[in-house]
């Protein structure tokens, strides 16, 4: 992969950018949640402070506030958006059921009902399951004496009692059944009686002012022969003589103070110390509406689907008894103000729902719900997002194209640096000495500079190279003017005492010549031969053993001391290899040693190798020459005598040796300072 394309890859790090914005914007979002949440807080307390002092707008009836409730047999009769028509069939209503009473021995009858208020006026649907309808029959008596429906309301603390009864379906109205009260007016009961499948339905409509707050429900059903007696089912029953249920409805002057608090897409709730709903007052925009869009669909939806958070539960709808729930409910009935967050069908949209409790002499009678949508804030990270989206782009490109140019820029010298070193190996030979230096102070300038030094010393390398043949050519000519001016002198003289002598010295010179070129033949030689030698285990300490036997006869001068491990120690190379390395380094050590000194040849194990050293008294080595005695025509012997020549092969020919082996050798003082340690290591044949 090219450098340009790394950096466009690096480049896609900048992707973080608008990461760090989303996480911005949750900040900024949570932040405004936060404070959108102590605004209703506020609101909901403002609210429940002004209902708090007027508990008649939550209780129209003081005596419910005061009286535990019935919460089974009670009725619920939420507000209607339309007067429904009187005709006894289910068209305008809702199609579940609101509650149903049952008859406990046989479940027949069965009374379900649905109820609504509008307009001052209550609404019931009733439908009563009958297995046999028996209709009023005015011959028998002018009393009601078939299947008919009961109706007990309460006024001034006594009960009243309407019945419903029909000879036939069709309109009906209302009768009084016992005493009347002097503010009842039964007519104004009326209703429509309509035959169904499974017995009856009775739709009917009453002035909530003949309720008194309170209605019982109850359907009387006459056997076919009425001399067997009826049964009865519904919320109370003739023998009761208490106080019917209570009616829970909205009432119409709570509705008309809570109008004045709503307000910026609110919705208002307030319910009675049971949980059941009172009443419900949205302002122009409900909390779920949206907010005129101000940004692009596409990001909007992106927006959106950032900020989602599946772990919200969906809002709960009140129940068809009134009863709403939820968790912030529940705390401001136990009388400490909650709010809770909860998703809707749009993706990113919330809905906030703050409970106040609402007190009454330090008792809590109700609690205040406001919700409101997350559209208030929604619409100003949208356009946050919007111009976060805009911004992040934009730095995106110029930063694609920064890195792009410098990319651009640092490949071009790249290039120039690969150009330079294709010039170096130009095809009219090296050009060391012309190598360009970078003054940029950065990797690639250094780069440059490295190459530059690094050719310098293959240029000096060379110069030494091409001076090589004179140097040859100056240390050969000695012996060979010797040789023809032995020859020249051995042809002048004529005695045999004359003739000996400079023979002896034209020998002496040809040793000398043949030592020279053996020596330069010896490297070369080497590296040719040594990569087609064979790999064997071999053990080191009899090969050892044996040649430093030998180098006792050869050095005379100098006493050998071997010190070996007593067991074996396995090698894998080539064993005349080896010798060769071992003869160049105490032939090294013998050169150095002053005669009758000790040369110290010692074998022993390092970790999982095994170190052959070779330790000499002597003249330390130079510390700037230990990193090169190992290479090629490097030598630290001195020309003190004629016959003393050395091109500095031996080590290098132990350094051949020694990477032949994968292993390596080493040149340091010793210890004392009085002398060097040449060490060959060597890993150990597993």
């Amino acid at each position: 992969m090219s450098l340009r394309r790394q950096l466009i890859m690096v480049s896609l790090l900048l992707l973080t950018l608008p990461w760090a914005g989303c996480q911005f914007l949750r900040e900024m979002e949570g932040a405004l949640r936060e404070g959108q949440g102590r605004a209703l807080a506020a609101t909901a307390d403002a609210i429940a402070a002004s209902l708090s002092d007027q508990p008649r707008l939550l209780y129209p009836h003081p005596e419910r506030l005061r009286s535990a409730d019935n919460l089974e047999g009670s009725i619920y009769a939420p507000a209607l958006e339309l007067d429904p028509v009187l005709d006894g069939y289910e068209d305008g209503w809702p199609e579940a059921i609101q509650g149903t009473f049952e008859n406990l021995d046989i479940r027949v009858p069965s009374l379900h009902y649905r109820a609504g208020v509008r307009g001052g006026t209550l609404y019931l649907m009733l439908q009563i399951r009958d297995d046999s309808v028996t209709y009023h029959d005015p011959g028998l008596s002018p009393e009601p004496n078939g299947d008919r429906l009961m109706l007990v309301t309460w006024l001034d603390g006594r009960r009243q009692e309407y019945v419903i009864a029909t000879p036939a379906p069709g309109s009906v109205a209302g009768q009084y059944a016992g005493r009347r009260h002097p503010g009842a007016e039964a007519t104004r009961i009326r209703g429509y009686w309509q035959d169904t499948a499974e017995g009856y339905a009775i739709e009917l409509a009453l002035p909530l002012a003949l309720t008194g707050g309170r209605l019982g429900l109850y359907a009387i059903d006459v056997a076919s022969h009425r001399s067997r007696g009826w049964r009865t089912a519904g919320n109370t029953g003739p023998l009761l003589q208490a106080a019917p249920p209570w009616l829970i409805y909205p009432p119409a002057e709570l509705a008309a103070q809570l109008a004045r608090f709503a307000g910026g897409g609110q919705r208002l709730l307030v319910t009675d110390r049971h949980a059941r709903l009172l009443t419900t007052v949205a302002a122009t925009s409900d909390p779920g509406d949206a907010a005129a869009p101000t940004t692009f669909w596409l990001l909007r939806a992106l927006y959106r689907r950032i900020l989602a958070d599946p772990a919200l539960e969906t809002q709960p709808e009140p129940a068809l008894t009134g009863t709403v729930s939820g968790e912030e409910i529940s705390g401001a009935l136990r009388g400490y103000p909650e709010q809770r967050w909860y998703r809707t069908n749009t993706p990113g949209r919330r809905t906030l729902s703050v409970a106040a409790p609402i007190r009454e002499r330090g008792t809590v009678i109700g609690t205040v719900v406001v919700q409101q949508g997350s559209e208030q804030y929604l619409s100003l990270t949208d356009r946050a997002f919007s111009r976060l989206l805009g911004y992040s782009l934009l730095v995106l490109g110029v930063a694609a194209l920064g890195l792009l140019g410098f990319a651009s820029l640092l490949s071009w010298r790249i290039r120039k640096l690969s150009r330079a070193a294709d010039r170096v190996l130009g095809s009219q030979g090296m050009e060391l000495a012309h190598f360009p230096r970078s003054r940029a102070r950065d990797e690639i300038g250094d780069l440059s500079r490295s190459y530059a030094r690094l050719l310098d010393e293959l240029h000096d390398y060379n110069e030494y190279l091409r001076t090589l043949s004179r140097k040859l050519s100056h240390e050969l000519r000695t012996p060979i003017a010797v040789i023809q001016s032995s020859l020249d002198n051995l042809g002048s003289v004529q005695d045999n005492s004359g003739d000996s002598v400079y023979v002896s010295r034209a020998r002496e010179g040809l040793e000398r010549l043949s030592h020279i070129l053996n020596a330069m033949t010896e490297a070369s030689r080497l590296e040719e031969s040594i990569g087609q030698r064979e790999h064997i285990v071999l053990d080191l300490v009899p090969l050892v053993q044996e040649v430093c036997a030998a180098y006792r006869g050869i050095y005379p001068d100098h006493r050998l001391v071997l010190h070996c491990p007593p067991g074996p120690a396995p090698v894998r190379g080539a064993a005349d290899l080896l010798v060769q390395a071992l003869d160049k380094l105490v032939d090294n050590a013998a050169s150095f040693a002053p005669t009758g000194s000790d040369i110290v040849v010692s074998l022993t194990p390092r970790d999982r190798s095994w170190a052959l050293a070779v330790s000499n008294t002597g003249p330390p080595l130079p510390g700037d020459m230990q990193g090169r005695l190992f290479e090629a025509m490097v030598s630290l012997r001195q020309r003190t005598a004629a016959e003393s020549v050395h091109l500095g092969l031996g080590l290098y020919v132990v350094k051949l040796v020694a990477d032949y082996h994968h292993g390596s050798v080493q040149a340091e003082n010793r210890d004392d300072g009085k002398g060097a340690v040449f060490t060959l290591v060597l890993p150990a044949a597993s």
